[in-house]
């Protein structure tokens, strides 16, 4: 077997192997075989039916010629499949490669080739999408994640081809790559981060210590995103403990039977997004069944406006957690815990804070030169410290972009006050320049919020031939509309004129991404498809 390699500290040597991340279910197999790991509608898998299934993948996948470094594409809604293939993919050291289901074929082919893929494992009810990726790279393995007229095989064919066949879990080191992670694209093209073994194992063991201290093999997590991106780092952090996951049975997002399988299964622990969760907060069932057993429910991705924190509150009480990350980071930047979430306004609800620095992590707020800039003076977030990922996959130039002296360059602006707590004032590229002055969209949104006939918001800056750029306030009413001319008068008696946006329209419900985020991009495409863009058309 091939050693790992070493460095050096005077004459010491160290190793930089580091435990393969497939060896958490080796753990959960050994020590609860026979207790659920993974519950989906009227199907149940114990830890060890997962692990000997997870190894007869590998072995399969191994007996094509994929072993470490080789890049798989997966294509899959949450199942027991698409967690079979991350495992798998770790296991032989090779580098899983999940998309957004969502994506359409044209899309799912360019990260295929972005990546370098080598196999696609595709669900059987997007056959467009494997001929796509067959057409965009030829000779690539493909296989079907249920049957399917596309591939050489099967999941299940794999899985019988493997049966009984030994698998060792490959040798890794701290830098190895273990996922591509796609950014969002909500500017320009995804970027594949690059996740590694090492920085992984630091990022689970963080999830577990800030975000849901405590957790063991009794506990039961409710998976409500996809597993592709956040919500499968948050799966990692449950098998590390033993404890299940519940998926929903549906393709759609079902609010009651959510509520259901927290009463069922006693859910211990959730991840979410802000708008997720304010959907679950305003569904009649949160009001009717047992959520008693909920500790830690866990929103991120965007931050939570205020209004929304404090319903969330009054419904479930002081179990909500906050945490601000990227991709990049792997969510690991910040953490507000649920016993510094506050019904009541004052200093110390710090309204607007995603909390104080992760345990391992380090915050800077930096001016455009790289430099620190004391606490109440908005600047740029940069951030330091192990759950920091290893660059973006070939593409030198965002990594020139992202790292400066070290740091991790977010491209969120915000401000630290005195003790360390952060406040996101938004994206770099959201911030609009209005008569000179520069606007950052969320303080605004925050305001309107405040007003009882408004329950969601976007503010978007869009070129303005008197003011260079001008605001475009889109709501959406929690019942009748107000009108214009009433709302902005009603915003314009709290904010500053330079901030009143030039239009407030109203639409039923805010365009989301395939995560259910709200973005700018999209609330704008949406706009010039309803015609509301150009404001001041040539």
């Amino acid at each position: 077997m091939t050693q790992p390699a070493t460095t050096s500290v005077g004459s010491l040597p160290v190793s930089r192997r580091v435990m393969n991340l497939a060896h958490f279910l080796t753990q959960a197999a050994r020590r609860f075989p026979d207790h659920p790991a993974l519950v989906w509608g009227e199907r149940q898998w114990s830890w060890q039916a997962l692990e000997t299934r997870v190894t007869a993948l590998a072995a399969a996948l191994a007996a094509q010629g994929l072993g470490k470094g080789d890049r798989i594409l997966v294509h899959a809604r949450n199942g027991n499949e698409i967690i079979e293939t991350m495992f798998a993919a770790f296991r032989l050291g090779a580098v899983w490669v999940p998309t957004n289901f969502r994506l359409v074929p044209e899309e799912v082919a360019w990260l295929a080739r972005a990546s370098g893929a080598r196999a696609f494992l595709c669900q059987s009810v997007f056959p467009d999408h494997a001929a796509a990726v067959a057409a965009a790279l030829p000779g690539i393995f493909l296989a079907s994640l249920g049957e399917a007229g596309f591939g050489t095989t099967t999941h299940a064919g794999l899985i019988a081809a493997g049966a009984g066949l030994p698998c060792p879990t490959a040798t890794v080191e701290r830098d190895d790559p273990c996922w591509f992670f796609f950014t969002s694209g909500t500017t320009g093209r995804p970027k594949a981060a690059v996740l590694t073994h090492g920085q992984m194992g630091f990022v689970v063991t963080n999830h577990l210590c800030d975000l849901m201290p405590g957790t063991t093999e009794a506990d039961a997590s409710l998976v409500v995103a996809p597993l592709s991106h956040g919500a499968g780092i948050h799966f990692l952090a449950q098998v590390a403990r033993g404890a299940r996951s519940v998926l929903l049975p549906g393709e759609r997002f079902d609010v009651a039977e959510a509520w259901r399988l927290v009463e069922a299964h006693r859910v211990s622990n959730m991840f979410t997004v802000p708008t997720i969760l304010t959907m679950l907060v305003e569904h009649p069932a949160a009001a009717q069944v047992d959520h008693s057993s909920l500790r830690h429910v866990i929103y991120a991705g965007a931050p939570m406006y205020r209004e929304d924190q404090k319903r969330a509150l009054a419904r479930l009480g002081k179990v909500i957690v906050q945490y601000f990350g990227l991709g990049e980071v792997t969510g690991n930047i910040t953490v507000l815990p649920a016993a510094l979430h506050t019904l009541e306004d004052g200093p110390a609800a710090r309204p607007g804070s995603c909390g104080f620095a992760r345990t391992g992590m380090e915050i800077q707020i930096q001016d455009e030169a790289g430099e620190e800039l004391p606490p109440g003076t908005q600047g740029e977030i940069c951030v330091s410290g192990p759950a920091v990922f290893a660059g973006y996959h070939d593409n030198p130039e965002a990594n020139a972009k992202a790292f400066r002296h070290g740091w991790f360059r977010t491209g969120d602006l915000g401000h630290m006050d005195a003790e360390g707590f952060l406040f996101i004032t938004g994206r770099a590229s959201d911030m609009y320049i209005s008569g000179g002055s520069n606007v950052y969209p969320r303080e605004v949104e925050e305001v309107i919020l405040q007003h009882p006939a408004i329950a969601e918001v976007a503010v978007v800056g869009v070129p303005d031939r008197q003011w260079g750029e001008a605001g475009v306030a889109v709501l959406v009413p929690r019942g009748e509309a107000p009108g214009e001319a009433e709302m902005l008068a009603w915003l314009a008696a709290r904010v500053a004129r330079y901030k009143l946006p030039r239009r407030v329209v109203f639409w039923e419900a805010l365009p989301r991404s395939g995560y259910g985020k709200i973005t700018k991009k999209l609330v704008r495409e949406e706009m010039a498809a309803r015609g509301i863009l150009p404001l001041d058309p040539a």
